[in-house]
């Protein structure tokens, strides 16, 4: 998880601690990028499941993923993997994701090495990552996905974005460390870009965020967590 700084300094790279071999963690925010447990499989439970995926992208031509906070990369790699196996000839996911600091190609790659199951995604994601990541990074990665990582504050990217989402990641540090990722503004931009029938997940489950993302416009739920989280939030935009 990555995601808005408090200082909105511009989208540069931040300072990484790793621990325990090649799990990055932030100093300034004070927060791993992603469950100790296992990243991987809290993408399945959370964001995957928490949005109805894949199934929901069954019949549909084109399918839009948006994501506060790209951090990793793992989110995109293991929704990617998902797509791999469940799309249908004629259909495009495009994965949109808002980052502040992107990470450098060498950063991405040893973190998602710890995974042998996305390895492919890793090795083809790295292989196009942008030296110096700025602007918006768009990549072709094949002829039925393409990945766009908009380099700066969420709110911005979000309030540029075309409309249309039809489900949302939301995987920012710990609203309990970084509130405005979780603004209520934010999360009416959100909606806003969403279509009536949308969906989005997140690991969080504070109740500020949760009334938030109700004022927002989003029915909510209320679901059991990953890994002896007690729970997690997820809705839908009537």
């Amino acid at each position: 998880m990555t995601d808005n700084d408090p200082d909105q300094m511009g989208s540069t790279s931040q300072p990484l601690e790793w621990r325990d071999g090649d799990m990055p963690y932030s100093p300034a925010f004070g927060d791993h990028f992603y469950c100790q447990t296992d990243g991987r499989l809290e993408c399945g439970h959370v964001f995957l499941a928490g949005n109805g995926l894949p199934e929901r992208w069954t019949g549909k031509d084109d399918f839009r993923i948006g994501e506060l906070g790209f951090g990793t990369g793992l989110n995109f790699a293991e929704t990617w993997r998902h797509w791999k196996s469940h799309h249908k000839t004629g259909q495009h996911l495009h994965f949109i994701s808002f980052e502040l600091h992107p990470m450098r190609t060498e950063e991405i790659g040893r973190a998602l090495s710890h995974w042998p199951e996305i390895d492919a995604e890793r090795q083809a994601l790295t292989a196009l990552w942008p030296g110096e990541p700025q602007g918006t990074v768009t990549l072709a990665l094949d002829g039925q996905t393409t990945l766009s990582v908009v380099c700066g504050p969420a709110i911005d990217g979000v309030a540029a974005a075309e409309p249309g989402f039809d489900a949302w990641y939301l995987d920012g540090f710990a609203p309990s460390r970084n509130a405005d990722m979780w603004s209520e503004e934010l999360m009416r931009l959100v909606c806003e870009k969403t279509l009536s029938g949308g969906s989005f997940a997140t690991y969080a489950a504070a109740g500020f965020v949760r009334r938030n993302l109700i004022a927002a416009g989003f029915t909510v739920e209320r679901r059991k967590g990953f890994a002896g989280k007690r729970e997690m939030l997820c809705g839908v935009k009537p």
